[in-house]
């Protein structure tokens, strides 16, 4: 199943690449959640709105009176369709599917989505950053290391390569960094070594 609909990764990631840990984030840095916000809703048409692709364990970690995330359509990846189907049944903006792929052919039946943002956790950041219709990868880089148990993967410089870095940011203590990278074009067509 091939898709016409690219999307662009999120990820708050603290030196030793760490994205979580016990099911939560362990920082608290309350303009990196206030810039996810911003950045997963923000659209240019008014009538429009953004989808999010999300893995079942993160979004369970999401407290309930958060789910699902405002103002976007949420695509949930589990290979427990028919069961999760059942949990989210009559909620309005959740969508199930059981394949990366998969989630993307649900989004392209949206006429209204803008933009596709993958927000975790650590295996649909791999299987977002092999595919090829992966875009840009916006990385809030946290200059310190956490006790962490969930790890962002290893971007490959030779499709992606760093376009904006922000000045430091800080907040309690924690020095931090908003970057994109942006694919190179036809990367994906560059015969591997």
């Amino acid at each position: 199943m091939c898709s016409n609909i690219n999307f662009n990764v999120i990820a708050a990631v603290s030196d030793n690449r760490g994205i979580g840990d016990c099911g939560g984030v362990p920082w608290r840095i309350n303009g990196e959640v206030a810039f996810f916000k911003m950045t997963t809703i923000q659209t240019r048409d008014p009538k429009k709105k953004n989808a999010v692709i999300i893995g079942r364990v993160s979004w369970e970690c999401i407290p309930p009176k958060y789910r699902p995330l405002e103002r976007r359509l949420n695509v949930i990846l589990t290979r427990n369709v028919d069961q999760f189907k059942q949990s989210v049944a009559g909620i309005p903006d959740i969508e199930v599917a059981e394949s990366f792929d998969k989630a993307l052919a649900i989004i392209e039946q949206h006429p209204n989505i803008e933009s596709t943002w993958v927000i975790g956790g650590g295996e649909i950041y791999k299987l977002a950053l092999e595919h090829p219709n992966c875009n840009q990868i916006y990385i809030t880089d946290i200059k310190k290391t956490f006790q962490c148990d969930t790890f962002f993967p290893d971007i490959d410089m030779s499709k992606f390569k760093l376009a904006v870095v922000t000045t430091k940011n800080e907040q309690n203590s924690i020095e931090f960094y908003h970057n994109i990278f942006k694919k190179i074009p036809n990367a994906d067509d560059a015969p591997e070594n």
